[in-house]
């Protein structure tokens, strides 16, 4: 049984397919295909508020969403994929998570999942990830890895580097790489990255990647969200660049996640070292490492060809890998 507490969009998800225009509907349409009377709706419709959809009410026209909303649709994406390998992508109005999904999935084929709303988002270490309604991308890929974990390490900074291209392709400056899993612009919190692992620890194993990406995420969300963060259309008005529809998008972040995925059990991170060094966020800067009840501080001088990160001390070069350690600037 699902959380009672969750909001669920149910039949609500056939009217915002009909309001994703941004055009007026009557009160008396919508409550036709919700069942319920013209005064009814109203009501009904107030529930869209939990899924971060911001909804107009004008008497005499009806009913809209403010700016329509740029639906993904899996056949779109299929279309504009440059990928030839043989991908299974699905498109679900709502899931718990992304990555929730897909770790549920017994097949480990080349499974790849987005979804509109998350009613449960994660992200690393057990936080919870905001997904408003058809404002961001929420992406996850299935990959089977012969080798066991010792062949992911790096992973995570690889599919960062993947993230970082998907958005110099459509024009993007500026994007910094915070290790080991977050993707910044002027400091501020514009991607990040989940991997989970099952399966054998030594042999073959299925990893999950799930990707957040804010794209036109609403600042009514600000109070749910503990750093600074930033979405990529506020990024492309910023410097000038054409909106990107969010299937077009999807498709070429999904491009790019492939060309790592499919190539990272032969090359490791090492491949990728030199473009995610040009990138690093922090990179000779006064940081500090938290890692449970320790606190290290230094300078972050880069990372290893495994991933791991290197950290000038007072005591000496460290080098920090994964896990619970956690990154921030110096203050």
């Amino acid at each position: 049984m699902g959380d009672l507490n969750r909001p669920e969009l149910g039949s609500l998800w056939n009217i915002v397919m009909l309001l994703a225009d941004g055009e007026f509907h009557s009160g008396e349409s919508l409550g036709g295909m919700l069942g319920v009377s013209r005064a009814a709706v109203w009501k009904i419709l107030q529930k869209l508020e939990s899924f971060g959809v911001r909804l107009s009410s004008v008497k005499g026209r009806g009913y809209c969403i403010e700016g329509g909303l740029d639906l993904l649709d899996a056949e779109k994406i299929r279309v504009n994929l440059t990928s030839n390998m043989l991908l299974d992508v699905n498109v679900f109005a709502q899931l718990d998570s992304t990555n929730s999904f897909l770790m549920r999935q017994q097949n480990p084929a080349r499974q790849i999942c987005l979804a509109e709303f998350q009613s449960a988002g994660r992200g690393r270490r057990g936080r919870s990830w905001v997904s408003p309604l058809a404002q961001n991308i929420y992406c996850s890929v299935k990959w089977e890895f012969e080798g066991g974990i010792a062949v992911l390490e790096g992973l995570s900074l690889a599919i960062g580097v993947a993230i970082a291209r998907t958005l110099q392709r459509i024009g993007v400056s500026d994007i910094r790489l915070k290790w080991p899993n977050d993707v910044l612009y002027q400091g501020k919190k514009l991607a990040g990255i989940l991997i989970e692992i099952t399966g054998d620890p030594a042999g073959c194993c299925q990893v999950v990647v799930g990707v957040g990406l804010n794209v036109a995420m609403q600042h009514d969300h600000t109070k749910e969200i503990d750093q600074p963060w930033v979405s990529l259309n506020s990024i492309l008005y910023e410097q000038a660049l054409p909106v990107v529809r969010r299937n077009q998008l999807a498709a070429v972040l999904i491009d790019n996640l492939i060309a790592v995925l499919q190539d990272f059990h032969q090359v490791g991170f090492e491949c990728y070292q030199t473009e995610w060094m040009r990138q690093g966020a922090y990179l000779g800067q006064d940081v500090f490492l938290r890692n449970g009840h320790q606190i290290v501080t230094g300078v972050l001088s880069g990372v290893t060809a495994t991933g791991a990160l290197c950290l000038d001390t007072d005591s000496g070069a460290q080098i920090f890998h994964g896990g619970e350690i956690s990154l921030r600037p110096a203050p």
